[in-house]
């Protein structure tokens, strides 16, 4: 899975969405990241051209089986992290912010040995 650190964001950000609101919008993207709606659909468009996400014609985005794949495995490493780093003492705030920088570039091998490790 080599997909780019905005694309695994924009994945992440869609299912957490997604299990708070019946139906995921561009519009509900933009405003939850911050960004111009304009942004968020040419991001959009190229998750869609990666087969990454399907957007029916009412606009409602979905994410495909690869799609769901990036964005679990990256929602599962900012919440672990970011526990880890508030069980160690970091403000959550920061913990959050830090896990969400780490979750992009951690490799497999040692996120698997943090999880086994805080386990």
């Amino acid at each position: 899975m080599n997909t780019s650190e905005s694309a695994e964001n924009y994945l992440e950000t869609i299912l957490i969405l997604s299990k708070c609101k019946p139906v995921v919008r561009s519009v509900d993207i933009a405003e939850e990241l911050g960004f111009k709606k304009s942004s968020v659909s040419v991001a959009m468009k190229n998750l869609r051209e990666k087969n990454h996400i399907t957007v029916t014609k009412e606009g409602f985005i979905y994410l495909t089986e690869s799609g769901k794949e990036i964005a679990d495995m990256i929602y599962e490493r900012h919440e672990l992290l970011s526990e880890w780093l508030v069980r160690l003492g970091v403000d959550p705030k920061i913990a959050a912010e830090d896990a969400c920088r780490i979750e992009h570039v951690i490799s497999k091998e040692s996120f698997e040995a943090i999880k086994q490790h805080i386990k």
